[in-house]
């Protein structure tokens, strides 16, 4: 009776080394950007739109991240991860819009502004990177005091 072998296939050399030398996060790379914002950033939270109150809501920024939810009351110190205090700072808004006469009479509606309902104040050192490009930051040099 003939034996029917089923062969498993093995892994190269080369996936092995791979799978136990996994390759380090560059700057540029979706693990880089995930492990940043899950740093820890402590700061003060304000809500702006409800000065004293609270605000609830739910945040889940990268696929495989379990939704966290969060509590956070006007003035209280909190320490939160940096995409969440990032996503307070920039995206919890709404526009204002603002019509104009275009052109031959004819009306637009353009987005005149945002406005902010809530802030993450850090109480740590502003990351560099967030700095946006081509701004200066300027040393200011107080004079010596005089007695």
């Amino acid at each position: 009776m003939a034996q029917i072998s089923k062969s498993i296939p093995e892994k190269t050399i080369a996936e092995k080394q791979v799978a136990l030398n996994p390759v380090p996060a560059t700057k540029g790379s979706l693990q880089y950007q995930r492990d940043k914002d899950r740093e820890k950033v402590r700061g003060i939270f304000r809500f702006h739109e409800v000065p004293g109150g609270t605000l609830s809501f739910c945040f889940k920024k990268y696929k495989g991240d379990p939704v966290e939810r969060f509590d956070m009351v006007d003035g209280m110190t909190y320490s939160i991860p940096l995409g969440v205090a990032k996503h307070l700072n920039t995206n919890v808004c709404y526009p204002v819009h603002a019509y104009t006469l275009g052109e031959g009479g004819t009306h637009a509606v353009n987005v005149g502004k945002k406005v902010r309902r809530c802030s993450f104040q850090s109480l740590e050192f502003v990351d560099m990177d967030d700095l946006p490009m081509g701004k200066s930051i300027e040393e200011v040099v107080l004079p010596p005091l005089a007695y």
